[in-house]
């Protein structure tokens, strides 16, 4: 049940019927097309006592050229109550050369909830032979289980990312990125099968007592997702929306 829904500006939510009736899935719209120096997108959403959200994108978000001295920013914060279960499911961010944003993740959640999150990335659309040798990009992401931190990730790239992602300790030449965050009682008895679906560009750790994490590297946005779709299965998301069929 949707208790109450705000949105302003180009960013809309979109709520696919089943059945006639609301489902579970929630996708988010950007109707300006992307983002750009200057811009601030913020989602805040909170997932009731008992209750299951899957928040997605309609199509994959875009980073475009940046003036001088000017950032993007999007902003997330989900909240998930007891016994209640969250699924951040966005498509990839493509960002372009001359992108500047800064991307930050922060979940608040109950010791007895479940929440999965994904956060993928692509420097550039390999198809389009695109090469970024201008980006600003910092992304962040930070869990906190009962108000304590549970998990704090940070990534920065500056400069030319498409020579610092040929590096052998950064990228080894790969186009794209993911990280994926698991929080659940039961995250360990999925550490072995997810293991197994790890290419040799991927890793994943049960980091502490109920929380797993994977990062994943891959030439291009189809190869990640055809590690990323059994991932995610794997861990759970027995209902993929629609907008993540290859």
């Amino acid at each position: 049940m949707l208790r109450d829904l705000h949105q302003q500006g180009s960013l809309k939510l979109l709520f696919p019927r089943v059945h006639g009736a609301l489902g579970k899935t929630a996708v988010l719209l950007n109707t300006a097309g992307g983002v750009t120096g200057g811009d601030r997108f913020d989602v805040a959403a909170r997932v009731e006592t008992g209750a299951h959200l899957v928040l997605t994108t309609q199509a994959a978000e875009r980073a475009y050229r940046a003036q001088p001295g000017e950032t993007g920013r999007i902003d997330t914060r989900l909240t998930i109550e007891a016994n209640a279960r969250c699924d951040w499911l966005p498509q990839e961010t493509i960002l372009y050369d001359g992108a500047a944003l800064r991307r930050r993740l922060t979940v608040d959640i109950a010791g007895t909830a479940r929440a999965l999150m994904v956060e993928p990335v692509i420097f550039g659309r390999a198809a389009m032979g695109e090469h970024l040798h201008d980006l600003r990009f910092a992304d962040r992401i930070d869990v906190v289980r009962d108000g304590a931190t549970l998990f704090s990730d940070r990534t920065a790239l500056n400069g030319d990312a498409w020579a610092l992602m040929r590096r052998r300790a950064t990228g080894g030449g790969c186009g794209a990125m993911a990280s994926v965050v698991l929080v659940a009682a039961d995250a360990e008895r999925h550490l072995a099968g997810a293991r197994d679906l790890m290419p040799g560009t991927g890793g994943v750790s049960l980091v502490r007592d109920g929380l797993l994490y994977a990062r994943l590297l891959a030439q291009d946005g189809f190869d990640l997702r055809r590690t990323l779709i059994p991932l995610l299965r794997h861990l759970g998301v027995t209902d993929l929306p629609r907008t993540w069929i290859l």
